[in-house]
Order: C-alpha cells, then structure tokens, then sequence
C-alpha cells in the first residue's frame, strides 16, 4: 500500500498511453469559486445540483463537477463549459459528443469532503472510502465478499478488521465501475492481499493500485494493462 506524494501537477499537461494520473480534490471551495465553477457546468448538472437537500451536498456536487471539467479540459485543450458528458447504463459517465473520439478515459470517486479522479488512456475505475469506524465489516464481508476475502476479515483481531475491509471494498468497487459492472457482482471479484502485502486481481489483464489519500482514506485504481506509470496530482 503506498502513501503518494501528492505533487502540483504541471502546466503543460501531457497523458502518454502508459501515464494514468490520479487527481485528489477538496471539494470545499470558496462562494467565488463555486460561482465560477457552476458557470462551467451544464442545464442537467445545474438541474441535479439543485436537487440535493443539503446546502453542502449541492456545493460539493458542484465543486466536484466543475473542477472535473476544469481537469478535463486541460488535457484536452478545451474551455471547461464545452465538454459533454455521456452516460453508461450503469450511470458511468463518459465524454461525449466530439470528444468520445479522444481516447481519453476518466472515472471519479469522492466521501465526505474529498473526492479522487483517475485519468487516462485505458479503462479506469477509481473508489476511495473514508474509513466508518462503526461499520459492521464481519456481516458486509460475509455477504459481499468471496470466502477466502471472508475468512481473511474474520481471522483478523478487531483493530485491523476494518482497514482489511475497507482495502477490500476499494479494489474490488474500482475494478467493477472500470468494467462498468454494478455492485451486485461483488461477491464475484476475487482480490488477493494480506494485511502487509499490497492488493492484486487475479487477472494479469488489469493493474490494481491501493493508495492512501488522507488519514482514515483508503483509495484504489484500478486500470486495464501492465507496466504503467501512476502519478498522484494534488488540485
């Protein structure tokens, strides 16, 4: 499990089809800010981010929407306003219109006030988690995990159950909104680690990597192909 330095990303944005670039967002903004970020975003966005109940919810949506776009949009040399969104069946977002041509792939995640956005040329999916310490892991390991995963969870004193559990939620939900797969195939994504070795899929087709964000933040990105060059950018 690896604690990246989380640099200032360049101006001049390159993406090599071997580079995959995580991003980690606040998504607490200033009232300017979000002003400026909501003028990028779209009718439908606006119209969702004004369905959210909480004040802060509705901001987070925002912030995190329109600082995608921002991102988005310097790899791709465009305003942020000109993007398009698509959306799989699932509801993986996608870009559309003149850019689904790219070959620009990206997949997003955010808890609480942080958010992750992956970043690259290949499939990607990206989950992070911020650690529940409440969370009832020997019952949710039982029910969604294999039985290997569930014994790994189970044989574990208290005090490291619930990382465990969480760096399996990770890998295994990032591998799945990579595929475009949903949540009830969970229990059929089999994801080898132990407490002090780093995660891995049993396929050599994909590359799972577990990273640590923030304290009580678990991470994982997981992306179609070998050999290939992970940086972590701070927003």
């Amino acid at each position: 499990m690896t604690n990246d330095q989380w640099l200032k990303a360049p101006t001049d944005l390159s993406l090599s089809v071997d580079d995959v670039h995580v991003w980690r967002v606040e998504l607490s903004r200033s009232q300017l800010q979000l002003q400026e970020l909501a003028e990028t975003l779209s009718s439908d966005e606006l119209c969702r981010a004004e369905r959210f109940y909480f004040e802060q919810h509705r901001q987070h949506f925002i912030a995190g929407r329109g600082i995608l776009r921002t991102i988005l949009g310097r790899y791709l040399g465009v305003e942020p306003q000109t993007l398009r969104f698509d959306y799989e069946a699932r509801g993986k977002p996608i870009l559309g219109d003149k850019f689904a041509t790219s070959g620009l792939s990206f997949n997003l995640s955010h808890s609480q006030g942080l958010a992750l956005y992956g970043v690259c040329r290949h499939l990607i999916g990206v989950d992070l988690e911020c650690i529940r310490e409440n969370t009832e892991v020997e019952a949710l390991a039982k029910r969604f995990f294999t039985k290997r995963e569930y014994e790994v969870v189970r044989s574990l004193p208290p005090n490291q159950q619930q990382q465990v559990f969480f760096r399996y939620w990770t890998c295994k939900e990032a591998y799945l909104k990579a595929t475009g797969a949903g949540l009830s195939q969970l229990e059929q994504v089999e994801i080898l680690l132990t407490p002090t070795q780093p995660a891995s899929l049993q396929s050599e087709d994909w590359s799972l990597t577990e990273l640590i964000p923030a304290n009580n933040y678990l991470a994982a990105v997981a992306v179609a192909g070998q050999n290939l060059h992970l940086q972590c950018w701070q927003y």
